[in-house]
């Protein structure tokens, strides 16, 4: 992994993945996307690693989208499938993750932030799906219906005009707003709540939301209790309710 893509894999299971370009706005330049790349992949294969924390170097910038000098030079037309590093969608995760969006997230920068599970954003940043004022697509955009309003949906792509920390918490996209220079703390103050949890129910609830995002309810339900025989049938099934009933932390063993 290059100095572009920093990765600290912290004692309490916590990933934190910083994209290191903030003098061109960490945006996805080719450099970027391979330490993206092998960032994510590290974190899905080091089972110390349970949850992960994106974000960008400097105030400025979570990430302005791709490199359009790139594009202009190789002539881009449609990106290859396996261009841009987008969680659960060309990589394959099984853990949590949280966007720390720490200035603008534009383009292929709200792109990766609408990847993540959960999003805590600085209270100066900036989101926007700039494609129009380009003339380029965001086909990545459509699982956005299932976050936000079709009619906020549709202005915020069709405008390409940016929305705050503030519109972006209003309408959903954003789970926490906080100060610039408590951005971090906040991110790893929700990654600590999620790790709290039970290994096994996190998994399993992490699949359900998913599960329920694509499926109609009766399929959705029929494949949620399937997702969730594991977490049932665990050691820390049992270990839960002992512990509170003996008032007491539940040692999770994540079996």
């Amino acid at each position: 992994m290059t100095d572009a893509v920093l990765f600290d894999a912290r004692e309490d299971g916590i990933a934190i993945i910083t994209i290191n370009r903030p003098e061109q706005r960490n945006c996805l330049s080719r450099e970027v996307r391979e330490g993206l790349f092998t960032a994510w992949e590290r974190f899905e294969n080091d089972d110390a690693m349970r949850i992960a924390i994106l974000t960008g170097s400097g105030e400025k910038a979570f990430c302005a989208g791709g490199d359009l000098k790139e594009m202009v030079d190789k002539g881009l037309q449609i990106p290859p499938r396996d261009m841009f590093p987008v969680p659960y969608d060309n990589l394959q995760l099984s853990k949590p993750t949280i966007a720390a969006v720490n200035g603008v997230a534009f383009a292929g920068g709200w792109m990766i932030a609408q990847a993540c599970d959960l999003c805590v954003a600085s209270s100066s940043a900036k989101f926007a799906i700039t494609e129009v004022k380009v003339g380029r697509g965001s086909p990545w955009a459509a699982p956005l219906i299932s976050m936000i309003p079709q009619r906020i949906m549709m202005e915020i792509i069709l405008t390409g005009k940016p929305v705050s920390a503030q519109r972006a918490y209003e309408i959903g996209l954003v789970n926490r707003i906080a100060e610039p220079d408590t951005l971090m703390a906040a991110a790893l103050e929700l990654a600590k709540e999620v790790l709290e949890g039970a290994p096994l129910s996190v998994k399993a609830g992490r699949e359900t939301v998913m599960l329920a995002t694509e499926m109609g309810r009766s399929a959705a339900l029929q494949a949620a209790r399937a997702a969730h025989e594991l977490t049932y049938t665990s050691h820390d099934a049992q270990e839960g309710p002992r512990a509170f009933s003996e008032k007491r932390k539940p040692e999770w063993k994540g079996e």
